[in-house]
């Protein structure tokens, strides 16, 4: 019986022959921890009392309260740059050279096709999206893979999700996992990895590590590409050291198989307080208060080209905050470069650089009660962003945009003037 992706790397990492359901101790390849795991991870590593530490397989990159937002969150960062400086860690991203974790650990080139990457952050998921076996843990775990630069793993069996044809205009992979977590609902792959086939040749990479992200908010363990030229290009220029991809074999077992029509799909919104609450866009009759453009799932360059098209030579509607925040320095930079800050200037946005902030309730960005934002974040939980009297609404970066234009959520077919 062959092999699906998860079943190949979690083999070729542990020396075993790995298959759905047992346990493997794996060598990992990175592990990453942010500014709030990461803390508690130093301080359990002190706790074993070793000197024992794989350096290179460390990468932390504070981002959630950075700029630090208070004097708590200060500590935590200072904590994390202490430790960093202390053992002469060469991968530590300070503020300015840094960004959200996830698109960090893909731009600087961590993550790459069949690599076993670890993170304590639950979205670690983002980079089955280029083809690596990634998942999030908690900071004990970092804690360990530190001393040993080994954690054990269950190995997940697989879901075979099947694609067929390509996009329509202003649809995209922000709207097929939300169509795939509404159908089969926020615990439909628990502990199990999405394993995508079929036509995702038209799936732009940038759509792919949006998909692979949000595997996590229908329980999943990953959610994994195949490596194609389109992976080997996105990564040509940045990713370290040599890598293998990883294929899964034509007889691989898979527990449940599902498929999608691309052509017939339609703008999604998730509506609160689940990402499993899917309706196509155009039932919708939201009026928002916000709207958010940014995020580990939709902050990318490509992100931001969408929501600048759709924006320019147009006005945030009256009442509306929009919110841009690139996912990177390197986004700053390239939205600065290719005229896109101006345009969302021109706008009416307000532009920050990159933070998780508003993503996780924490700053810039909170909502009052009885407030209703449209987001292209992760998560729409009671609470996520604000009061829980506030309600977040999920959708990808064209919807996103239009609705900051037009004061409700829409497509952008729905504004005047298209």
């Amino acid at each position: 019986m062959g092999k699906t992706i998860a079943e190949k790397i979690l083999s070729e990492k542990s020396g075993t022959d790995a298959r759905a359901g047992q346990i493997v101790m794996a060598n990992v390849d990175y592990v990453m921890v942010n500014d709030v795991t990461g803390p508690i991870a130093f301080r359990e590593y002190d706790k074993l009392g070793t000197d024992s530490m794989f350096k290179d397989r460390m990468v932390l990159i504070p981002d959630h309260y950075v700029p630090a937002k208070d004097i708590a969150s200060a500590e935590q960062a200072k904590e994390m740059r202490e430790f960093a400086h202390k053992h002469g860690l060469p991968n530590y991203y300070e503020i300015g050279k840094s960004g959200v974790c996830h698109q960090l650990m893909v731009e600087e080139g961590f993550a790459a096709p069949g690599r076993l990457i670890v993170g304590a952050d639950s979205h670690t998921c983002t980079y089955g999206g280029i083809n690596a076996f990634s998942t999030g843990i908690g900071s004990t775990e970092a804690a360990a893979a530190f001393a040993t630069g080994k954690l054990w793993f269950k190995v997940p069996e697989t879901i075979k999700v099947v694609v067929r044809g390509k996009f329509r205009r202003n649809v995209g992979g922000k709207d097929l996992i939300l169509r795939i977590i509404t159908d089969i609902g926020v615990d439909g792959a628990n502990y199990k990895a999405l394993e995508f086939h079929g036509d995702v040749c038209n799936i732009p990479v940038a759509d792919r590590l949006a998909i692979s992200n949000m595997a996590i908010e229908a329980g999943g363990k990953a959610g994994i590409f195949p490596c194609d030229d389109l992976t080997r290009e996105y990564i040509r220029e940045t990713v370290r050291g040599e890598y293998t991809p990883v294929d899964a074999d034509p007889d691989a077992e898979y527990c449940r198989v599902i498929e999608y029509d691309l052509d017939e799909l339609e703008p999604m919104v998730s509506y609160p307080h689940l990402p499993s609450n899917g309706r196509p866009v155009r039932e919708a009759d939201v009026k928002i208060d916000q709207a958010y453009l940014g995020s580990c799932t939709n902050g990318r360059i490509e992100d931001m080209r969408i929501g600048a098209e759709i924006v320019k030579g147009r006005k945030v509607a009256p009442g509306v905050r929009f919110l841009v925040v690139p996912a990177s320095q390197k986004v700053y930079r390239q939205m600065v470069e290719e005229g896109l800050m101006q345009i969302f200037l021109d706008a009416g946005a307000f532009i920050s650089g990159p933070t998780c902030g508003a993503c996780l309730g924490g700053y810039m960005g909170i909502l009052a009660a009885g407030e209703k934002a449209v987001s292209s974040t992760n998560r729409n939980f009671i609470g996520r962003m604000g009061d829980k009297a506030s309600e977040v609404y999920l959708a990808g970066p064209a919807t996103v945009a239009a609705s900051a234009i037009a004061g409700r959520i829409v497509t952008p077919d729905q504004l005047e003037g298209n």
